[in-house]
């Protein structure tokens, strides 16, 4: 008596995750539910404070090593001499196409990966033969540096836009497939139970239940991949060729202009942080997330 007591219980609570699921993925980003009006918690200092804190001893070492060592510009630039080529490039018009293309590369390779990698998710995470006949041989695509396709998508795509955007889909591809598959296969089966018992079919379960829930390791593939998208970008302007931070890279270096190659690298991490940033935002306001955080609570 006492079993099934407490297997109602369960099935009860499962079915009141699977609604309130459902009411936040029909919402969207910006119409949050009951829940997530509620006052926020106040962040801590320490994801705020420690990150500069360790940029401070990096720029503080860097300037030591420049000082106390001797070593020449050409070599190792100071921090103030890398902050002083930076303004002037910002301040240029003619660095700003150059920030334009490969943001356009990272960005489009990002998404054309995404599109691949999430169909394949739910296909691998579905299907036991297509998990079966795939997972042999992803990991061993990882193992093909991306310096090495390069040439090759150069001959297949030509050159320009196309095929540095291929090599961009390609880096994120994997990281994003993970991410997708992970989130699938971790989503709680006493959820997917109960959806079942309400009649949910196939599709209703993978857009109203899987994917809501799966969407936090998703978001956070996605985060990693576009930063491995900024990588490919650099690298396909460099060996392929283009019109981004990648080709003014191989110019500077041409030119031993090393303290110009240090300000487009810092150029190059701040595109990827605010990337970054900005898809964590989009996490952080999304309705189905912060239903989620409501229910492990």
């Amino acid at each position: 008596m006492r079993g099934s007591t407490g297997r109602r219980e369960a099935s009860a609570r499962a079915r009141s995750r699977v609604e309130r699921t459902r009411l936040a993925a029909s919402a969207g980003p910006g119409t949050p539910d009951r829940e997530s009006q509620m006052p926020a918690q106040a962040p801590d200092k320490r994801h705020l404070v420690a990150p500069w804190v360790l940029l401070a001893i990096i720029v503080a070492l860097w300037q030591a090593g420049v000082t106390v060592g001797g070593m020449p510009a050409f070599l190792l630039p100071s921090p103030s001499g890398v902050l002083s080529r930076l303004v002037v490039m910002l301040s240029d018009a003619a660095t700003w196409p150059y920030v334009g293309s490969t943001m356009l590369e990272a960005l489009g390779g990002c998404v054309l990966g995404a599109a691949v990698a999430l169909p394949l998710a739910v296909l691998i995470h579905r299907s036991r033969w297509v998990n079966a006949a795939v997972s042999p041989f992803l990991g061993a695509t990882q193992a093909i540096p991306a310096i090495a396709i390069a040439p090759l998508l150069a001959i297949w795509a030509g050159y320009g836009l196309r095929p540095i955007i291929l090599l961009c889909a390609l880096l994120v591809f994997f990281p994003i497939l993970v991410a997708a598959v992970v989130g699938l296969r971790h989503v709680d089966h006493s959820i997917i139970d109960a959806a079942r018992m309400d009649g949910a079919g196939h599709a209703a379960l993978l857009t109203q239940i899987e994917l809501p829930l799966a969407l936090p390791s998703i978001l956070g593939g996605i985060r990693n991949g576009f930063t491995l998208s900024v990588t490919g970008a650099v690298v396909g302007e460099m060996v392929i060729g283009g019109e981004g931070l990648g080709q003014l890279l191989t110019i500077q270096r041409q030119v031993n202009d090393t303290a110009g190659m240090f300000a487009t690298i810092v150029i190059l991490c701040a595109l990827a942080s605010v990337a970054y940033g900005a898809i964590y935002l989009v996490e952080r306001r999304s309705a189905v997330i912060q239903s989620l955080a409501g229910n492990r609570t």
